[in-house]
């Protein structure tokens, strides 16, 4: 399964983006500030894009399975989870159904659909992949 997120609309609080699963809309997302490259802020800046592997593994923080970013340079523990403004990410990616100035909407409607997708695609031994735009 390919995941592709194109970054839309990348303001001073956040980016809003758009996320394909196999080419076809899924989603909108919405990470922290894309920052130039080398730079940093703790818990505010959107990881660099590039292409990761996904798998869904156990949270701690969350205290349930999420999908999982793998090999993220400088970031660690970068998941795809539910939530709906910049102050609800540390670097991980955001989905809703529906998208407005700074904010997503329907965020658990969202997750669950793309979840749901994403554990059948393991369950079939599928690999898993996302593409994050620039």
């Amino acid at each position: 399964m390919k995941l592709e997120l194109k970054r839309t609309e990348c303001g001073a609080v956040c980016t809003i983006g758009e996320l394909l699963v196999d080419g076809a809309h899924e989603c909108w997302t919405l990470e922290d500030v894309v920052r130039a490259d080398g730079v940093k802020v703790y818990g505010e800046t959107a990881i660099p894009a590039g292409t990761y592997q996904v798998d869904i593994t156990y949270s701690p923080r969350f205290k349930r399975d999420l999908p999982l970013l793998i090999g993220v340079q400088n970031f660690i523990g970068i998941r795809i989870h539910p939530g709906n403004t910049a102050s609800d990410t540390e670097g991980c990616i955001l989905v809703g159904q529906g998208k407005g100035k700074n904010v997503i909407l329907e965020s658990r409607a969202a997750f669950a659909m793309l979840m749901g997708k994403l554990c059948a695609a393991k369950k079939r031994g599928e690999p898993i992949t996302i593409e994050v735009g620039a």
